[in-house]
């Protein structure tokens, strides 16, 4: 199930890049029944090939044994290469399960959500084949197969923001890839140090031994490559500054996908591959990431502030909220890592509906500028700005709703960090972190305050069908794991104690 849940988004890439729709005898340039055919033909491969990949998605987690979330379910280990010793080898287990419905969910929403507009046949395409690589580098357990899946997300995500992006578009993804390049090539060397030095690509059995065979330095050096090129990807402060610019110009699908799943990939590489590979490299480095962690927190929180721009400040707040998983992973402690990985997966939600919000209210009035969106005749609808409002009230963290647990779980991890970490460095982080918590609220607050002034045009009343039907399932899903966190950490809870050492 696991390869037909990569094989289908990629048949459905292959079918909008290879098949052109005058091949089918429809003709997109062309006025009338051949225009709208064509039009019917990318929209309905798109929603057919994201629809089946998630519906595989819904189908693994319905029949995944729950009561031993820390097996690998699914596997799927053949052979590839084998004169180097690589293998196509994937599988499900209870950390990487939630990050795959995330990103199948997320790419069928971004389908749903052009269905209103000209949906172009590349774009669409390469929606599908960023939902490939991401997929990929969630269920991938060999290094090698996991950083060609890891990569396989560059062109897609480029061209997404080089060719549909806004003004700035083309700067955007030149940085954007300089910096994912120059991320990959120390990453692809700390995990050649844990190959060779561990004797195998597999990553299951180098998680189990946890550093047995690799020497303190090698740890160290293997560590320090590897979480630098997965702050790259993530991306943590102060390697963050390609993020502000290719989430403003990406499209709303760009935005969506780059800042609710693959930034998710460089922190799910820390957990999986460098905490249980090299756990003496991650004990030498673990207050450095707290110091990271904490500043990219403020930072952001401050940089949001200063934003008058909607889409902006979204994108600064993302920095922030990988601040928090960052700051969970670095205390070393399953409470922690546990809310880092929930706090990716409301992460995800979260600004996901944000950036759907944003797009709406662009698509709207061909502006995020808060201060014409405040008051007069740009005012926002009233079930819009209910819509962004209460994705910027998540987004603060409200008790009840999806983001507090992550914020909340990170915060006691530092004020009780693993044995042999200096405690009151990790307690002056909580505090600095908790500092970040409060700037958070002030930044979203004046954007509460902001959407809700002035008169509304009856002309501009209207939500559409598509973007109730796009908002529902992320709100649903804020407030049911807001309310009960048991269903993320009942199937993290074990594998993050295994990948710790703690049996």
């Amino acid at each position: 199930m696991i390869v037909a849940l990569l094989a289908v988004p990629f048949c459905g890439a292959l079918l909008l890049l290879l098949v052109p729709p005058h091949r089918l005898g429809l003709r997109p340039g062309a006025a009338g029944a051949g225009a709208a055919g064509a039009e019917r033909y990318v929209r309905a491969v798109g929603l057919l090939a994201s629809g089946g990949a998630l519906l595989l998605a819904v189908l693994v987690a319905a029949t995944f044994d729950y009561g031993q979330p820390r097996r690998m379910a699914r596997v799927v280990d053949l052979s590839w290469a084998p004169a180097i010793g690589l293998r196509f080898h994937v599988g499900v287990d209870g950390i990487s399960l939630p990050l795959v419905v995330l990103t199948a969910l997320l790419t069928f929403l971004c389908l749903v959500y052009g269905q209103d507009r000209h949906q172009s046949r590349a774009l669409t395409g390469l929606v599908l084949l960023l939902e490939v690589g991401t997929l990929g580098t969630f269920v991938a357990l060999d290094l090698m197969l996991f950083f060609l899946f890891l990569e396989a997300v560059l062109i897609p995500m480029y061209f997404m923001i080089a060719i549909w992006g806004g003004p700035g578009r083309r700067a955007a993804a030149s940085t954007y890839v300089l910096y994912m390049m120059l991320g990959s090539g120390v990453l692809l060397v700390g995990l050649l140090l844990i190959a060779v030095h561990g004797g195998t690509l597999d990553m299951v059995v180098l998680a189990r031994r946890h550093g047995a065979g690799l020497s303190h330095g090698v740890q160290v050096a293997a560590f320090g490559l590897a979480g630098l090129g997965f702050a790259v990807k993530a991306p943590i402060w102060p390697l963050h500054s390609w993020l502000p610019d290719a989430l403003t110009e990406a499209p709303t699908a760009g935005s969506v996908l780059l800042a609710g799943v693959l930034l998710k990939t460089g922190t799910y590489g820390l957990v999986r591959i460098a905490l249980p590979m090299a756990p003496a490299g991650a004990r030498t480095w673990a207050p450095w990431l707290g110091l990271l962690a904490v500043a990219g927190i403020c930072y952001a929180s401050l940089a949001c502030l200063a934003q008058r721009q909607l889409t902006r400040m979204v994108a600064y707040s993302t920095v922030g909220g990988m601040g928090f998983v960052l700051l969970g992973i670095a205390t070393l402690t399953p409470a922690g890592t546990n809310g880092a990985l929930f706090g990716n997966v409301a992460h995800g939600l979260i600004i996901g509906l944000l950036f759907f919000a944003a797009g709406s209210v662009r698509n709207r009035y061909g502006t995020g500028d808060l201060d014409a969106l405040g008051g007069g005749t740009t005012a926002m609808p009233p079930r819009l700005a209910a819509m962004l409002g209460f994705a910027a009230v998540a987004g603060l963290g409200l008790p009840g709703l999806a983001g507090f647990w992550g914020e909340l779980l990170a915060l006691l991890g530092a004020y009780r960090p693993a044995a042999g970490l200096p405690r009151p460095a990790f307690v002056t982080f909580m505090a600095a972190g908790g500092l970040g918590a409060v700037l958070t609220t002030a930044y979203f607050l004046r954007l509460l305050a902001g959407i809700t002034r002035g008169v509304v045009p009856v002309a501009r009343e209207e939500v559409r069908a598509h973007e109730y039907a796009v908002w529902a399932p992320l709100v649903i899903l804020i407030v049911a794991i807001g309310l009960w966190p048991k269903i993320l950490l009942d199937l993290t809870d074990g594998p993050v104690r295994a990948l710790l050492g703690g049996g």
